[in-house]
């Protein structure tokens, strides 16, 4: 049964079809543009990446381009992507920041069986029509897939009372 929706003129009407069959498999909706031209030149984290300043933009392919109508709305977005150049048969590792080794679930490292990688980011500029969103800098190289956006809700994504150690 087809939902009919009424909405006010600027914004997209009635039931639309999915961009992608839904699966088992990962769908890159757009890349991601860093000042950051090989693995090498990332920083090592996304801290380090904006104290380097600058920005990252974010280019989602004509067909996701709809999804961003009402992210105007906010201020940060979560960002996932996908570190197409990490290693993914490494399950231990010794980072520099720890002593002995860490399992791949308890580091931020983008070695893992699935190498997706998530940050916070600010929105600095929005263009739902050209696909563009200007972020706050990013740690990762240009050119790289983009998995997801999602809006960034305080009162749901902050958790004042975690701790690490």
């Amino acid at each position: 049964m087809k939902a009919d929706r009424t909405m006010s003129d600027d914004r997209p009407s009635g039931p639309t079809p999915p961009p992608t069959v839904p699966d088992e498999e990962v769908v890159f909706i757009g890349r991601i543009f860093t000042p950051y031209l090989s693995r090498s030149d990332c920083p090592r984290n996304v801290r380090q990446a904006r104290e380097a300043e600058g920005h990252a933009l974010l280019e989602i392919d004509p067909v996701y381009r709809p999804g961003l109508y009402g992210l105007s709305k906010f201020s940060h977005v979560i960002v996932l992507y996908w570190m197409d150049e990490a290693e993914r048969d490494i399950l231990v590792q010794y980072p520099r920041h720890v002593d002995g080794p860490c399992g791949v679930f308890s580091i931020r490292s983008p070695a893992r069986p699935n190498p997706i990688a998530i940050s916070v980011a600010r929105i600095l500029s929005l263009d739902e029509e050209q696909g563009r969103i200007e972020v706050e800098q990013l740690d990762c190289r240009s050119g790289t897939p983009l998995l997801d956006i999602k809006p960034y809700f305080p009162s749901v994504d902050s958790a004042p009372d975690a701790t690490i150690g």
